[in-house]
């Protein structure tokens, strides 16, 4: 009996550590990854480098991906702003004078022109605004 207690005991703490065992760490940051601060409440340019709004928010896939950022363009201060989303992969990262600029091919009149999202807290999405 004692040896069944100890043999199941010993078979619980096996299971228990090949659980922790498949789990994936990474042993140090890839020198060309970006942290999510270095794009949220960052200010965004157009080519001419004229600011066309700060990012609100970063959206990320069920898989991990970054797909979009929410871009706030117009208003003052926050009134009167428009939420946009434009794909991840049409801000570009710039360095200017020692610093990081965030790019996108597009004017802020431009952005004002797209479809504007509102943040649904209750399905903790975005959702197309209504007009």
């Amino acid at each position: 009996m004692k040896n069944d207690f100890a043999i199941g005991c010993l078979l619980v703490a096996t299971m228990a550590t090949g659980a922790f065992a498949a789990t994936t760490v990474l042993t140090g940051a890839s020198t060309e990854s970006w942290t999510v601060t270095n794009y949220y409440k960052q200010a965004v340019y157009d080519p001419k480098e004229s600011k066309i709004g700060e990012i609100d928010d970063v959206l990320v896939d069920k898989s991990g991906k970054i797909t979009g950022l929410v871009i706030g363009v117009g208003g003052f201060l926050g009134a009167g702003e428009k939420d946009v989303i434009v794909p991840f992969t049409a801000v570009k990262t710039a360095k200017k004078n020692d610093k990081w600029w965030l790019t996108l091919d597009e004017t802020k009149d431009e952005l004002k022109g797209a479809p504007g999202f509102k943040y649904d807290r209750a399905s903790t999405i975005w959702v197309p605004e209504k007009k």
